[in-house]
């Protein structure tokens, strides 16, 4: 998103600003870093990863929030290419079987577990939960960047988006907050509740096993919080 850039877990974080939520604030750096630890491991992720520097600020930015959701292990000591091999597997690398060698027919599947909501919504169209997105994008002024080449329904743009809204609701945007609740509900939800439970079924995930657990814990425990919260709200 070319307003909701991925980001980085910084060596030395910089604070939020003073007069910002600081639990919303630390909320949206945490949807950003698991964000960031959802796109293919180049160096640096990697290095991230194997140091233990991304465990370490996940812990951090989850100790600033009121959400009771134990961490996971973000840490690796697998090289590179194992870690790499294992992203393309489960991610990116698809299965093809030749049904017929007479006729060439073949039967193409997609990667073992998809990030895509759509892929987890057998009641709606693609199309449908694509432009719903869309519409959510256009509404807070962010947009897909088209070089990725990503639909809307990306886990990493969701969680990117979920990471914006918190961001938001920290400078005090009044609707950001039953904004997310919607989001989460009607979609990061869904994609986080498949993804796991595809990851699960799923031997020697390693890293991301712990992440795709993660994310959905965190995203049912913020839901849940902010569900108390508003309805509380006078």
């Amino acid at each position: 998103m070319s307003d909701a850039p991925t980001e980085r877990p910084p060596a030395d974080p910089a604070e939020p600003p003073t007069d910002a939520d600081r639990d919303a604030a630390a909320r949206g750096a945490l949807y950003a870093l698991l964000a960031r630890a959802t796109t293919e491991p180049d160096p640096e992720l990697y290095e991230a990863f194997a140091s233990g520097a991304l465990d370490r600020e996940c812990r951090r930015l989850l100790d600033r929030t009121d959400l009771n959701v134990a961490p996971p292990d973000l840490s690796t000591e697998d090289d590179r290419e194992t870690v790499s091999a294992r992203f393309n597997d489960l991610f990116v690398v698809g299965h093809t079987t030749v049904e017929d060698r007479t006729d060439g027919t073949i039967d193409a599947e997609g990667p073992t577990v998809s990030l895509y909501e759509s892929a987890y919504r057998p009641e709606a169209s693609w199309n449908d939960v694509n432009l719903d997105l869309a519409r959510a994008y256009d509404y807070f002024g962010v947009e897909v960047d088209t070089e990725r080449r990503e639909n809307h329904d990306h886990l990493r743009l969701e969680l990117e988006f979920a990471g914006y809204l918190c961001r938001r609701e920290a400078a005090v945007d009044a609707d950001a907050a039953r904004a997310r609740l919607d989001f989460l509900d009607r979609h990061l939800a869904e994609l986080t509740e498949g993804v796991a439970a595809a990851i699960a079924d799923e031997p020697g995930t390693g890293v991301y096993g712990e992440l795709a657990d993660f994310c959905r814990r965190l995203v049912a425990a913020d839901t849940d919080d902010l569900a108390d919260r508003l309805e509380a709200e006078p």
